[in-house]
C-alpha cells in the first residue's frame, strides 16, 4: 500500500501515525514544503520518500509531486494528513487521482457549518436555528425569530476563529461593518455546556473505538476573552450522547477516519444539540489523552484498520484523561515545578504548544489521569489556580 501523507510534521505529535503506518508495512510517502533536516529523525525513519514543495497552496506542485510518486512506486491507494485545513486539498486530490476517500463531492457536508445542519437533521440529530446571512436587513429577518443573542462565524472556518457573540443591534451593525468578506452563519446563541463524542470508524463504517469529552467552556470563549482552558474525557458515555454521535457517523458516512463531533448539553432542557462535524482526530493532544485513559496505542491501531481493517486493541476507560492549558498573560498561584512535584503521579505528559494553537488551548499543556473524577478535577484546580 501506497500511503501519502501531508504535511507529515505538523501538528509535532502526528508523527506517529507515519511511524505506526511504516511498521504495518506501508509505504509512507512524505510531502510538505518544510525541510528534509527540519523533520524528527523518528518521522525520517518512516518516510519512504520525502518530496518538497516550495508551496502546499500550489495545487500544480502537489499534482507533480502525486505524479511522481506514483512513477516510482505505482499506484498510489491512500492521501490524508489529519488536519482540518487540508481537507479540501486531500479531497481534490483524491478525486484527480481516483484514490479511496472523501472527494470534492462531499466535501461541502464536512466544511461547511451550514451544510452540516442539513446532514444532522436528516440524522434526527437537534441543530440551532440559524442561516448563512450576507447583509445586515438578512440577519435582521432571522434575529426577529431567534432573538439575541447570536452567534456569527465563518460558514467555513476552525477553532472558533473570528467568531463572535453579538448581544444588540449595535454589536451586529458594527460586525457587518468590520467582517472579513467571506460566508457567515448566523446562529441562536445555545446556553449549556460542550461535549464531544471522538473516535475511530473502520472501512465498513463500524465505529472499533469512541470516547467522549466534556469541555470547560466553548472555544469561542477561550479565544475571545483569553481564558485557559480544560476538558477532559468521560469514563461512562450518557446514552443520549452516544446515540447522536452515532447517528451522526452513520449520516456522515464515516468510514476508515477518526472523527471528532462537538454537540451542546442544553441547559433549557438537558437535550443533545448538534454543534460541528470533524472529520479528522480531535486537536491539540487528544489522540494522547485516548492513549492514556484507556491504555491503548490509537496511532497503531489507526494504521492496522488502514493496512489490514483490523482494530486489535481492547479498551474499557479505565481513567478519566484531561487537558489542562496555562496561558502566560496569566499569573499561576503555583510554579510548573510545583505542579510536577505534587502531582507526577497523575500527569503522563506535559509540553510546550506550539504557537499556532496558543489562543485555542494555552501555551502550555498538562495532560492529566485519574480513576477518579473529583481527583483529577482538583489536579486541574490547581494547574489553574491564579496568584
Amino acid at each position: 500500500m501506497n500511503f501519502v501523507y501531508l504535511s507529515p510534521h505538523f501538528p509535532p505529535n502526528y508523527y506517529r501515525f507515519c511511524a505506526r503506518l511504516r511498521e504495518e508495512g506501508v509505504n509512507v510517502l512524505g510531502l510538505a514544503d518544510a525541510p528534509y533536516d527540519a523533520l524528527r529523525p523518528e518521522l525520517r525513519a518512516a518516510l519512504s520518500e520525502y518530496y518538497r514543495v516550495d508551496d502546499m497552496h500550489r495545487y500544480d506542485q502537489l499534482v507533480r509531486a502525486l505524479g511522481h510518486f506514483t512513477h516510482l512506486h505505482g499506484r498510489l491507494d491512500r492521501i490524508d494528513s489529519h488536519n482540518e485545513y487540508w481537507l479540501e486539498t486531500e479531497a481534490r486530490l483524491r478525486t484527480d487521482f481516483n484514490l479511496y476517500g472523501i472527494r470534492t463531492d462531499r466535501i461541502a457536508t464536512i466544511k461547511r457549518k451550514s451544510a452540516m445542519k442539513e446532514v444532522y437533521r436528516s440524522a434526527g440529530v437537534r441543530v440551532a436555528r440559524g442561516a448563512v446571512v450576507r447583509s445586515l436587513e438578512e440577519a435582521r429577518r432571522l434575529i426577529a425569530e431567534t432573538g439575541y443573542p447570536v452567534v456569527a462565524k465563518p460558514d467555513v472556518g476552525v477553532g472558533a476563529m473570528a467568531t463572535y457573540k453579538l448581544r444588540d443591534d449595535a454589536e451586529l451593525s458594527r460586525f457587518f461593518g468590520e467582517k472579513p468578506p467571506v460566508d457567515y452563519i448566523l446562529e441562536e446563541f445555545v446556553q449549556g455546556r460542550i461535549f464531544s463524542f471522538d473516535g475511530l470508524a473502520d472501512r465498513d463504517g463500524n465505529l472499533v473505538f469512541y470516547t467522549a469529552h466534556a469541555y470547560s467552556q466553548g472555544i469561542m470563549e477561550t479565544v475571545n476573552e483569553d481564558n485557559h482552558v480544560f476538558y477532559y474525557s468521560l469514563r461512562e458515555i450518557p446514552p443520549d450522547l452516544e446515540e447522536a454521535g452515532r447517528r451522526t457517523a452513520r449520516a456522515f458516512d464515516v468510514r476508515e477516519r477518526l472523527f471528532h463531533f462537538e454537540f451542546f448539553r442544553e441547559d433549557r432542557d438537558g437535550g443533545i444539540t448538534a454543534l460541528e462535524v470533524n472529520m479528522r482526530p480531535p486537536g491539540g493532544l487528544t489522540t494522547d489523552m485516548f492513549n492514556y485513559a484507556n491504555d491503548i496505542d490509537i496511532y497503531r491501531e489507526w494504521a492496522s484498520v488502514v493496512a489490514r481493517n483490523e482494530f486489535t486493541a481492547r479498551w474499557s476507560r479505565p481513567y478519566h484523561c484531561g487537558y489542562v492549558g496555562r496561558k502566560w498573560s496569566k499569573r499561576y498561584a503555583h510554579t510548573h515545578e510545583e505542579v510536577l512535584r505534587q502531582f507526577w503521579r497523575h500527569i503522563p505528559h506535559h509540553e510546550e504548544i506550539n504557537s499556532i494553537f496558543r489562543p485555542a488551548i494555552g501555551d502550555y499543556g498538562y495532560l492529566v489521569r485519574s480513576k477518579d473524577l473529583e481527583e483529577l478535577l482538583a489536579v486541574v484546580r490547581y494547574i489553574h489556580e491564579t496568584a
